[in-house]
């Protein structure tokens, strides 16, 4: 097995139920979310990662049993020219990981994303309020489950005839 940042992350954490695979040539490497800022820790200051390059989410809802949602760190090594992947699953009852900003202060504005379009939140993070959608917006529209035409406060609709919606006009 190559000596790369996933195995050594792995080996620096034994106990903390870290699972490694690859995918296209990029470590992946999931883990729960107690153990996410140490590995994010050990990643930057241990193994070179100093580019984050993203924090998103997928809905998993559709797949089956299991947790709903997966958080996902994409960081990069310019150094070694490496990516390594970092995946957090998350329960939708408890959907809360702890904010990597006190790690890589760039991934900030993707942790607010995430909860502004999954409603995922990030516990410790500086600023967590909207930030694609107005404060009035109701739900998290890449969940599965967010209607295909759901409306909006503030927001006149017309229906699908092109006829207002009693009590949606424009003021």
């Amino acid at each position: 097995m190559p000596d790369t940042a996933g195995v050594r992350l792995c080996a620096a954490f034994p106990d903390a139920g870290l699972v490694r695979s690859e995918a296209h040539g990029d470590d992946v490497v999931t883990l729960p979310r107690e153990a996410l800022l140490s590995a994010l820790r050990f990643l930057h200051e241990q193994c070179g990662f100093d580019l984050p390059l993203d924090v998103t989410a997928v809905d998993r809802s559709l797949l089956g049993p299991g947790p709903r949602f997966e958080v996902v760190y994409h960081l990069r090594s310019l150094a070694q020219r490496a990516i390594i992947r970092l995946k957090v699953l998350v329960d939708e009852a408890d959907a809360v990981v702890p904010s990597a900003t006190s790690v890589y202060q760039g991934l900030n504005w993707f942790e607010r994303e995430v909860f502004d379009m999954f409603g995922i939140r990030f516990d410790g993070h500086p600023d967590l309020r909207r930030i694609l959608l107005y404060p009035e917006f109701v739900g998290h529209p890449l969940r599965k489950d967010y209607p295909v035409r759901g409306y909006q406060p503030r927001i006149p609709m017309a229906d699908l005839k092109g006829d207002p919606v009693p009590g949606r006009e424009e003021a």
